[in-house]
């Protein structure tokens, strides 16, 4: 289950994030597996809510598009609703982009990680044996403006490593993603936040990095060169 905000729910016309890690599964992934969430649109600017289904890729299928990502929605909002949604959809595995949106406009760095806490928490009350990928919060365009700003997410970096380390267990493990290597505002974005299509590259390569590395899971990255839809890649079932 992705889970994340408007970097990775994506907006109107993007491929997102999402779309990259599937394509890598379904080209390095060694048996059949699901991708799983309640949610499988993107976020119209237009309207103002997530009721667009026009990905770059028309040819993304509906079972693949499934997240729990919101636009504007961070670790305050996804934690109080993680153990439903690991339920009801039988969730194993977590990747999770979240931070950058409360940081901004909700929590300070300490409450933001008290939210990452409870979030786990969670997900684990109803899959013991649940595990997560989560990534650093990236700085944004703003981070380099606002310098309080900044140290606030470094701040949180911080926090979350620690928890990270304090809540990682055998039966239930939590991986700190790395921040994408080569990450630079102006060629990973198109605004200053949101991923371009190098950016959601960048993206789907660390996470996927975390896990062929801890656990095995598929291969390196390598879609980092070559057109957008990748064609021909069909969904595991």
């Amino acid at each position: 289950m992705f889970v994340g905000d408007s970097m990775t729910i994506g907006s109107t016309g993007d491929f997102t994030w999402r779309y990259r890690m599937w394509q890598h599964l379904n080209a390095t992934f060694d048996g059949p597996y699901r991708i799983v969430g309640p949610r499988h649109t993107l976020h119209d600017p237009v309207e103002g809510a997530a009721t667009s289904s026009a990905y770059a890729d028309p040819g993304f299928p509906d079972e693949a598009r499934r997240h729990l990502a919101g636009w504007g929605e961070g670790w305050l909002h996804m934690a109080p609703l993680i153990g439903d949604m690991v339920r009801h959809h039988d969730a194993d595995t977590l990747l999770v982009s979240l931070g950058l949106i409360d940081l901004g406009f909700y929590t300070n760095a300490e409450q933001t990680a008290e939210n990452v806490r409870r979030f786990v928490d969670g997900a684990r009350e109803v899959a013991p044996h649940i595990r997560a990928v989560l990534m650093p919060v990236i700085p944004n365009v703003r981070a380099v403006a606002d310098p309080a700003f900044g140290v606030a997410c470094e701040r949180f970096n911080e926090l979350l490593a620690k928890a990270v380390a304090d809540l990682s267990t055998p039966g239930s493990p939590l991986l700190l993603a790395s921040e994408p290597d080569g990450w630079e505002t102006d060629r990973a974005t198109y605004d200053g936040t949101h991923p371009s299509e190098w950016g959601e590259r960048l993206l789907a390569g660390a996470f996927a990095g975390a896990m062929h590395q801890a656990w095995g899971v598929g291969a390196p990255y390598d879609g980092m060169v070559g057109g957008g839809a990748g064609g021909g890649i069909a969904l595991s079932r």
